[in-house]
């Protein structure tokens, strides 16, 4: 099991990036809350990593803190939750407020999530309020060709929201709403993905 990562940070392209560690590249998917707080590309990061053995493939997912790895951890043991749904869980909603939502029983805004629908939602609430106690202390391949052509900010915001798994015309809406000059990629999402739980 590789359960923690330190190398040179070579491909960041939500969800997808690419660790360079003593010439050996490796390929992981992390939630948007790991991608607000990576370094510059070239620079040095340690991920907590969660490797998925399938027969067909090898998923590495990695974590900015063992409490996201923790959580994603708890929530591919739910049935009807695979790794996709679990990234998408932790990038659209906080370790703290999935805890604090859980507690609460607030099924709704579970289902703001892509994919979560509303027996999954209540299946999260139900397995899960006994650990929410303590709670507080799929994959998506390479990107295509077309990434290694340059795009801007917003366009490389609505890829990550895609394969988050919103439709085109929230993407649309949310970007409309919160996209201003200057904004980066990982604030273009961040404030996108706080208007669609809302």
């Amino acid at each position: 099991m590789i359960g923690r990562l330190t190398g040179k940070l070579v491909v960041k392209q939500p969800p997808l990036l690419v660790l360079d560690v003593g010439g050996v590249g490796y390929e992981i998917e992390a939630p948007m809350s790991t991608f607000y707080k990576l370094p510059a590309l070239g620079e040095t990061v340690t991920l907590q990593t969660h490797l998925t053995v399938r027969e067909d493939a090898h998923l590495l997912f990695g974590f900015g803190s063992s409490v996201e790895k923790a959580l994603f951890r708890e929530l591919i043991k739910i049935s009807g939750v695979g790794p996709k749904l679990a990234l998408s869980l932790l990038s659209g909603i906080s370790v703290e407020d999935f805890w604090s939502t859980v507690r609460a029983g607030e099924v709704a805004r579970l289902t703001k999530v892509p994919g979560v629908g509303k027996k999954t939602a209540e299946r999260l609430v139900v397995e899960m309020r006994d650990k929410a106690g303590g709670g507080d202390a799929g994959s998506i391949g390479l990107p295509g060709a077309s990434a290694a052509v340059a795009s801007s900010p917003l366009q490389e915001a609505k890829a990550a929201l895609v394969a988050l798994g919103y439709k085109p015309a929230e993407i649309q809406r949310f970007t409309d709403a919160v996209h201003q000059d200057g904004m980066s990629t990982e604030q273009i999402i961040q404030e996108a993905l706080r208007r669609a739980v809302r």
